[in-house]
């Protein structure tokens, strides 16, 4: 049967999974692999097929924000996806962990709405031990040259501000790396689903509600962040265990 919002059959996909919030980043990334070819599009999913170092790999947009992307995950893990890694941006929270850098998460704060309408308050989402593992060692494999953190991330659905503060400072004091919009929903539904899962964001900024009136994604250094940390999650991923 046709997954009904990705508009892919599952005869079609390969049990892992890189996944991204951008449809031309998607593109992008599939570009890399070995006898590419799309395999479905409907509405920001966009969804290609092909191999990495031989193994199957599906590439797949999600969006922006948690719910259109857990429509995403729910659908991959229906359709018998097994590991996922999402390749995304983010902004920092660290002065050290500067626009360039790459976080791989190894956990997210819920701080969105909609893991809490899916699971009970306290529930962690965390991410796979041995998708991260996998992930640091591609990075240090590849040898980039960019700086690579690991740590803890923030999922909020807020992106500009309104009338209620940006909790920004309280968790620049926790300790958390950077913010993002779908860690928190992917962690949860992979648990929730019995999937594998994990995180490596490009940092294109800091995170500060102040600064974003000049907030610029689109340099050559978060390009160049990007192509690596795509290569680094396709690495990853056919390194681990399914």
């Amino acid at each position: 049967m046709m997954l009904p919002n990705l508009k892919v059959d599952p005869e079609n996909l390969p049990k892992r999974a890189i996944v991204c919030g951008d449809p031309k980043r998607a593109a992008r990334i599939a570009a890399l692999l070995d006898e590419s070819k799309a395999i479905g599009e409907n509405r920001e999913y966009h969804s290609y097929a092909g191999t990495w170092n031989g193994t199957a790999v599906a590439v797949v947009s999600h969006g922006v924000g948690s719910p259109g992307a857990a429509v995403c995950f729910e659908e991959l893990a229906k359709g018998g996806v097994k590991t996922i890694i999402r390749v995304g941006t983010a902004g920092s929270y660290q002065k050290t962990i500067e626009p360039g850098s790459l976080v791989i998460s190894t956990a997210a704060v819920r701080r969105d709405g909609l893991t809490s309408q899916l699971v009970p308050p306290g529930f962690p989402a965390v991410a796979d031990r041995r998708v991260v593992d996998a992930l640091a060692a591609a990075a240090a494999k590849r040898d980039t040259g960019l700086h690579v953190a690991e740590g803890v991330t923030l999922t909020m659905d807020m992106f500009y501000s309104g009338v209620v503060e940006f909790p920004h400072k309280l968790y620049q004091q926790a300790g958390v790396l950077a913010v993002e919009m779908e860690n928190a929903a992917l962690f949860v539904i992979a648990a929730l689903r019995g999937m594998r899962a994990g995180s490596i964001l490009a940092i294109d900024g800091y995170a500060d509600a102040d600064l974003l009136e000049t907030y610029n994604p689109h340099t050559e250094t978060t390009a160049k962040a990007i192509e690596a940390e795509a290569r680094i999650a396709l690495d990853a991923i056919v390194a681990v265990e399914n």
